[in-house]
């Protein structure tokens, strides 16, 4: 019973970091642009400009 008195804390400001960091991910637009970086990894498109060997 004792070790609740202790881990209750610990366990309320583990989630009071984990929603402070998920709120910041939101706000500097982390979660924008879901589908490009998923999309990008599947086409070999070369940057225009590049010379073709």
């Amino acid at each position: 019973m004792a070790s609740l008195y202790l881990l209750i804390p610990i366990t309320i400001l583990l989630l009071l970091i984990a929603v402070g960091v998920y709120f910041w991910a939101v706000k500097s637009g982390q979660y924008d642009d879901l589908d490009g970086e998923a999309e990008r990894i599947l086409f070999d498109d070369e940057p225009e400009g590049e010379d073709k060997q």
